[in-house]
Formats: structure tokens, sequence, C-alpha cells
């Protein structure tokens, strides 16, 4: 049994995790759930693909229950204790000290303190993870807990190598490396040829490249060609990769005359307007929103020109963080007349952002 720890947006963690179950085969069955974990059951392989989720910290091999589950757990020089649905420090003293008193039959140990009662993936890295045990409670609602050990946790130093080392950067106008990866498994699509039509300087094609995948890109800027062309060149050379991808200039309401492929994907995030100088109210947001539909009607009608049949589509729209501190989200009911239907919506902003991203799940219909 394992569990799963969220990241900073459960909701699109959680949509995510069970995308990317489907996309590698993994035939995970949910046990129960916490507002930032799950629990499951799954085939071994998942601690191999693990390292290919975006909106997760952790994957915890599950011990036991309750403090009887302490027992259980492997010798450690060091280690250190995370509390998931607890903030206590207390707790956390205690806890690390009956592991410790538990230990001390093998030999001596010490437990470290996080920045908070769990420690970050960056943390436990330079601590010395895996020699480093992290020991991990998970709480319910009542007080009762299981007990669990990360044996697999993301790398945020990767992450951020394909962001803030890549020859070419533009952070307010390209998606962040992680949820580019997020955006990629909601495809659920294992294998097959992957759009993105308007690539920029490459964030999505980077991680389709980095998976091995059959991976091409447009963009209707030839600049922005030219350095996803840089981006590219810069990440096979650091991470030893023989593929790359195939990029043409071209305007994304016409991709059929610049493809002659069929893909079984379209993964992007397109021009989503001007920048907003101020939170707008809800007549305005709907005038931004039905201003750029204008211009997506045509792309949607590009996508279905060259996806296969029931091909998907992973879409960032708009939305819309109002004055009164609520969020305008249009349903874009024109999908359907396009032969689209929408499987799943989930949001991802920062609470200072007037732009929310709408991220759309699609599927092209028979």
């Amino acid at each position: 049994m394992y569990g799963v720890i969220l990241g900073k947006n459960p909701e699109l963690g959680k949509a995510e995790f069970f995308s990317f179950a489907r996309r590698f085969g993994l035939k995970v069955k949910p046990i129960e759930e916490g507002w930032n974990w799950i629990v499951f059951e799954s085939k071994p392989s998942i601690e191999r693909h693990f390292r290919w989720l975006g909106g997760s910290l952790k994957l915890v091999r599950i011990i036991g229950e309750s403090e009887e589950a302490i027992r259980e757990l492997e010798y450690a020089k060091l280690f250190t204790v995370s509390l998931y649905g607890k903030n206590d420090w207390k707790l956390w003293r205690k806890l690390g000290s009956d592991i410790k008193r538990h230990f001390k039959a093998t030999g001596s140990s010490k437990f470290f303190k996080p920045a908070r009662v769990y420690s970050m993936p960056a943390e436990l890295i330079l601590k010395g993870f895996p020699e480093v045990k992290d020991f991990v409670f998970l709480f319910r609602e009542d007080g009762s807990f299981l007990v669990g050990e990360t044996i697999r946790i993301t790398d945020p130093f990767e992450l951020k190598k394909l962001d803030v080392e890549r020859p070419v950067q533009r952070p307010i106008l390209s998606i962040p490396p992680r949820l580019a990866r997020i955006m990629v498994n909601l495809t659920e699509v294992r294998k097959g040829n992957f759009l993105d039509p308007f690539c920029g300087i490459g964030t999505i094609l980077q991680e389709l490249v980095l998976q091995g995948l059959s991976a091409y890109g447009s963009d209707r800027s030839e600049e922005r060609i030219r350095e996803a062309k840089k981006n590219l060149s810069w990440l096979r050379k650091e991470f030893r990769l023989k593929n790359s991808a195939h990029l043409e200039v071209c305007d994304a309401r016409k991709l059929k005359r610049c493809f002659r492929e069929r893909f079984d994907a379209i993964v992007t995030e397109p021009y989503l307007g001007r920048p907003l100088r101020r939170n707008p109210g809800r007549g305005e947001a709907i005038k931004l929103a039905n201003e750029l539909d204008r211009f997506y009607y045509p792309v949607f009608e590009s996508f279905s020109d060259v996806l296969k049949r029931k091909g998907r589509v992973v879409f960032v729209f708009p939305a819309y963080r109002l004055r009164d501190g609520g969020i305008y989200r249009k349903d874009r009911k024109w999908l359907g007349k396009l032969g689209f239907e929408v499987l799943g919506r989930y949001t991802d902003y920062e609470d200072r952002h007037k732009l929310v991203r709408d991220i759309h799940v699609i599927r092209k219909r028979n």
C-alpha cells in the first residue's frame, strides 16, 4: 500500500495523479483520502514512474496504523518526521522521540527539524535522502493516523534547472515546467504524437522531449521558434538526449497547412490576453473572455483538422479574479458545437494573480 503527498494545488494534483495512473497503466485502487494526500494500492512500478508527476511531492510506502506501526520502521541514523493533517510541533517532537527510542536498540540516531511540521523535497535532498529517512504520519479527521516512509520525491532542483538555466527565459509569458508536466499527464496519452501549437520558448516541448515522446511544436512568431530551438538544443546537451522536437512557424488557426501528421494529443497555453493592471469587475471579465473566444473558436476548428479520433486537448483558458474576490470562469458551450467534450476543468493560480489559468481537459468526439 502506498500514499502520495499532493503539492500546493491538491485538486489539480489529485486529478493529475489519477490521469497519470491511467496513462502508465498502474491500476491504482484508492483506499482513502485526506485534504492533501491519497492512500492507494498499486503495482510497484509506480515507484519507477513517480518522477514524471508534477503535482505531487512524495511517494510514501505505508507501514501500518497508529503508534504501534513505529516498531516496524527501519533504523536510520538521521531522520525527520512529517505530519499531514496536523500542524502541531509538540506532537511532532513526541513522535520523533518515540521513533528515536525505538531505534536506540540498534544504534544512536537523531531527527532534524524541517521548516514546518513536514519536510519539503528540497530539504530532504539537501540532508541526503534517501539515506536520511522521512517518516510520514497521515492524520484522519478523527485523530487516528497511518504511518509510512517516503521512498520517492519530486526533484525541485531539476525543475528549477529546466526553468532558470535554459538559455532563453520569459518568466511572465511561459508556464512553469511543473505545470507542463501536469498538463502532459492530464492527456492520459502514453505514446503517440503530441503538439503544442503555441509553443513559445518551448516549456511544454521540453517535457515531451524529456519523456521521449514524439513532439511537435509551432508558433506564429519566428523569434519564438528560434528561442525554442535554442532551449531544446540546451536540453539535449544537458540531459544527454538523442530525440528532439519538430518545429514549424505556423498560425494555430491553420495547422493543417503546416502538419501532415495527425495528433493523439494537443497540450498548450495560448495567448491569454493583455496584462491586467487591476482586478476586473464581472462585466469587464465577461467582455475580455468573449473577445478572446473570437480567437479561440477558429483555433479549435483547426485542432479538429489535425486531431485523431478521440484525441485529447489540454488547453489553458483565461479566468479572472474579480474585484469582489470571486472568480469568473466562462462556460464555453461552443466547444460542443465543434465536436469536443469537456472532461474536466481545474484552476491554477497564486493569490496575487489577477488572471487565473482555467485548465480544460477536452476530448474530440467520434
